[in-house]
């Protein structure tokens, strides 16, 4: 359902992501006094990110870029919002997209039952392959699955989604094998990060 539309996105803005930092380094003049041995790799710098509407909050390396899609399915139509970093010089996205369901649906659906159909769409549509699973729960108790798989191309994601008010939140980790063996503390710490905030 969500995943289609999420993946197309995704792929757009680490391509547009890397045209911007292309075109962002290349008219600085190269400054003659200016030692090569001074330039150090660019680290991302984390910083906490909340929600424009001030539903979750999360770690991310820099400021997100936004997306907002429309979907049409047997519920009605689904909003999906969806935040996506990219560190530069690195093989990796940090992913976090929500969808609100339609009341009478929210109020209705089985979590577990969600998550497990959101795993199955997420497999099938990235046409991957399961590594693990688990059943988890968001820091203020609300259901959630985890999820790692694998695709044909070797593109591995870590999913963290849950089930809160009505809302599911999908986190994700997208990256490549060896990028993940290096990045393997980094993920699950931006995983731990997110906190689901509460409707007053």
């Amino acid at each position: 359902m969500t995943v289609k539309s999420l993946l197309p996105l995704i792929a757009a803005t680490l391509v547009c992501g890397g045209c911007i930092l292309v075109e962002a380094r290349q008219p600085k003049p190269p400054a003659a006094i200016v030692k090569p041995t001074v330039s150090q790799p660019t680290q991302p710098q984390w910083k906490l990110f909340t929600a424009p509407d001030g539903r979750f909050s999360i770690l991310m390396p820099g400021s997100p870029n936004r997306n907002t899609e429309y979907q049409k399915t047997y519920m009605g139509k689904i909003t999906l919002e969806i935040f996506v970093a990219q560190p530069p010089k690195q093989q990796v996205a940090y992913v976090v997209a929500y969808n609100d369901f339609p009341y009478s649906y929210g109020q209705m659906a089985d979590p577990q039952a969600v998550l497990n159909n959101v795993r199955d769409m997420a497999l099938k549509t990235t046409k991957s392959n399961l590594i693990s699973q688990r059943n988890i729960r968001s820091s203020n108790n609300h259901p959630g699955k985890e999820i790692e798989y694998i695709n044909s191309g070797g593109k591995i994601t870590k999913s963290r989604m849950y089930v809160a008010e009505g809302r599911l939140y999908q986190v994700m980790a997208i990256t490549t094998k060896k990028q993940q063996k290096t990045l393997a503390k980094t993920i699950t710490g931006y995983l731990n990060s997110f906190h689901v905030v509460l409707k007053k």
